[in-house]
């Protein structure tokens, strides 16, 4: 009898809420660490970035217009999720190799990280506002306002921590994110997507690409309605490309790539203020 081939999940990419393949039709199949084949992840295409960040950018009004509250409220369902995920989000770092203990705190720890950050929601906009004092006979406040769209190309080493760090403060804040995964792993970011799906974040406000960082880090720092980046590879060479496009429509750029995602010293409000314009309001004072 022939010996039976293994029928592998092809996992798909998230945008709009929903689950889809590459317009393209592409694929790559990804591999622990002993050249065993996992599974068949989609590649994304130059049009799936225009189509991400176009559905990105329509869910912006609605996801900033949320109370500060609520989105703290949606980052909480995140977690719960992830918590009752545990199991195989841990199995799924263990097959790239990552031993079993270290596998198990990244997954606790990126739990706790997406809790961190939805306690800040809505406090943080009490610790970076202020009222400022000016000669004239006007109150002028400043306040953090969330940027838009932001391009998040998460870490290839941590594959789940490495995402919920980057990737939590950012939505936190009122932005929507177009995210690019770990090219190595994964994995865990596409069963990620599997998560937010059954939580309560609005379709548009995380979008979750796979694919090649050759093939679409280009496309994702030109684009013209991409209002911020936040590379975290430390590639100089990619760095130096993100910031000469970035200069083509002025967007913010953050460079972030700790040697461990697990510090606490990762845990702050300022990266929620990366990601936050501050915007300054006149009030004349009435007689």
């Amino acid at each position: 009898m022939a010996k039976r081939l293994d029928v592998l999940k092809t996992y798909k990419m998230y945008a709009g809420g929903k689950f889809i393949r590459s317009e393209s039709g592409r694929y790559f199949i990804t591999q622990n660490k002993q050249g065993k084949d996992l599974a068949n992840v989609c590649r994304a295409s130059r049009k799936d970035v225009r189509d991400a960040v176009k559905t990105a950018r329509g869910a912006w009004g609605g996801w900033a217009a949320r109370s500060p509250f609520n989105r703290g409220q949606i980052l909480y369902r995140i977690a719960e999720v992830l918590e009752g995920r545990k199991e195989q989000f841990r199995h799924e770092l263990i097959q790239y190799g990552i031993q079993h203990k270290k596998a198990e705190a990244e997954v606790e720890t990126a739990i706790d990280r997406i809790l961190y950050y939805a306690g800040w929601s809505d406090k943080y906009s009490q610790v970076f506002s202020a009222v400022n004092p000016v000669a004239s006979s006007h109150f002028n406040f400043s306040m953090p306002e969330p940027t838009g769209v932001v391009v998040i190309v998460a870490p290839d080493d941590s594959p789940l921590l490495g995402l919920a760090s980057v990737l939590a403060p950012v939505i936190v804040g009122g932005n929507t994110a177009v995210v690019l995964s770990s090219e190595t792993y994964p994995l865990p970011a596409a069963s990620f997507t599997e998560v937010l799906h059954s939580s309560d974040v609005p379709g548009g406000v995380i979008n979750v690409l796979t694919g090649y960082r050759s093939e679409l880090l280009d496309h994702l720092s030109r684009h013209m309605d991409v209002n911020a980046m936040y590379y975290t590879d430390g590639d100089a060479d990619a760095e130096k490309m993100i910031q000469e496009h970035a200069s083509l429509n002025v967007k913010r750029v953050v460079f972030d790539h700790p040697k461990d995602w697990s510090s606490e010293k990762l845990e702050n409000p300022y990266t929620i203020l990366d990601f936050q314009e501050i915007k300054t309001t006149w009030h004349p004072v009435g007689y």
